[in-house]
């Protein structure tokens, strides 16, 4: 076996230990059980809620989430509904579960939307609400504000993505679109009790952005919505009743979203279950098991994929050369999530292509592979997971006849990773934290 191929070898037990510690059920398992006294959360003790006990969610992992509290208090649930991504479903009993589109929302996640609003209607003083929220929360959970029909926010979301826009930014915008996004849904949940447990797949774990922070107080303003949109350049572009909306919260003619302060979330606890860094330390853990030197480089990495795949293509090479910041045989991760500015009409996703520029600069280097993996096990629009890339690459994407420097210039990573083999194809994994990135050296590495 080569080098290249040990490392690889490696690397996907790495990667299987990553998705393991972040599996859904085993994330709800974690913080939720039910004790002789009531419930316990987050090693909390809570008496059983002396109404109906509800269950909703939304997310690529809700429908798994679901399935983990039903385990545990399967004849206390009086009804409930999940909404997840297609592709994501498990089996559940009580709890309904609904597949929709994602990343840019579509009718059935509207209507998914709209029966969640209902359900939450019947709540009541004394009941219990679980809430449960995962990435691609934000575009399965679709209720749109008065004025502001689908394909205006479809329009927005798709403008925004290929601006190259953050999650953040792109959730700003969200919340103020919405009638159940920031914070809205537990306004709508009231007077009930509210426990949202949450996996996360924003950097840093901020609970108003991930899925849009539907339970949490909002601290973004329309205000700033608006600046987001002229910053990334779309103002001019987004349908009319959008920019309508948001100069009508400015000027004060529409509510704002719940802000911190208000008494409304005294109600409400959020759990985060599992997160990017619960997926890096794990990697982290099986590397030392297989005899590496590891390092958690970081949990909030950010910015434009390509330039982050140059940054760990440099860190690789590092290694190689001077066994620094640590010697080899040694693993580099990080967790985080990239963007993209779309400036081409290629296939791809951002795992792709960081993958494709690190490759680029690793061309010729051996005993070193690096990774770009989406823990859902979708990159953009298809249906890989992300690449797996070492010194090789290069070579053979051009061997197929493809040119890797055009490929990465007009955002076609995918095919020019799949002439070379070295797509990362998982199939959808259930669960969705932050992307994965990982460096890998060889004691042979040079």
């Amino acid at each position: 076996m080569s080098k290249e191929n040990r490392l690889r070898a490696d690397l996907h037990q790495v990667l299987r230990a990553a998705l393991q510690a972040v599996e859904p059920g085993e994330c709800v398992r974690r913080v939720l059980r039910r004790t002789s006294q009531g419930l316990e959360v987050a090693g909390q003790p809570h008496p059983l809620p002396p109404g109906r006990l509800w269950v909703v969610g939304f997310g690529k992992a809700s429908a798994r989430m679901a399935a983990a509290v039903e385990a545990e208090l399967a004849e206390l649930i009086s009804g409930g509904l999940v909404v997840t991504a297609d592709g994501y479903r498990a089996e559940t009993r009580r709890v309904e579960v609904v597949e929709a589109g994602h990343p840019v929302p579509d009718a059935r996640g509207q209507e998914a939307a709209s029966r969640i609003v209902d359900l939450l209607s019947q709540a009541e003083e004394g009941d219990l609400v679980i809430v449960l929220i995962s990435g691609g929360g934000s575009a399965l959970l679709t209720s749109p504000a008065p004025g502001i029909s689908l394909p205006d926010l479809m329009v927005t979301t798709q403008l925004l993505l290929k601006s190259g826009a953050t999650i953040r930014e792109l959730n700003t915008v969200r919340k103020h679109l919405s009638q159940v996004k920031g914070g809205q849904l537990a306004r709508l949940a009231a007077p009930a009790q509210v426990f949202s447990l949450i996996l996360s797949d924003v950097p840093g774990d901020p609970l108003d952005v991930i899925a849009s922070g539907p339970t949490v107080p909002d601290p973004t303003t329309f205000q700033e919505a608006v600046e987001v949109l002229r910053r990334r350049g779309l103002w001019g572009a987004v349908p009319d009743m959008v920019r309508q909306r948001l100069e009508a919260g400015v000027k004060g003619l529409v509510p704002e979203t719940p802000k911190p302060g208000d008494p409304l979330f005294q109600r409400v606890k959020n759990v985060v279950v599992g997160s990017g860094t619960t997926a890096a330390l794990a990697a982290c853990r099986r590397g030392e098991e297989l005899g590496y030197r590891t390092l958690l480089l970081t949990t909030t990495l950010e910015g434009e994929a390509r330039e982050v795949g140059r940054v760990f293509a440099s860190l690789a090479r590092e290694l190689a050369a001077s066994g620094r910041p640590l010697p080899p045989p040694a693993l580099i991760v990080a967790a985080g999530e990239t963007t993209v500015t779309v400036r081409g009409e290629g296939k791809g996703g951002r795992n792709q292509e960081f993958s494709l520029a690190a490759a680029l600069g690793i061309q010729g280097l051996e005993g070193v592979v690096i990774c770009g993996l989406g823990t859902d096990g979708r990159d953009g629009p298809t249906d890989a997971a992300g690449g797996v890339v070492d010194g090789s690459t290069v070579a053979h994407i051009q061997a197929a006849g493809l040119d890797p420097h055009k490929a990465l210039a007009e955002n076609d990573s995918y095919p020019a990773l799949k002439a070379a083999g070295d797509l990362l194809v998982t199939g959808p994994t259930g669960t969705n934290v932050a992307d994965l990135y990982l460096v890998m050296a060889g004691k042979e590495a040079r």
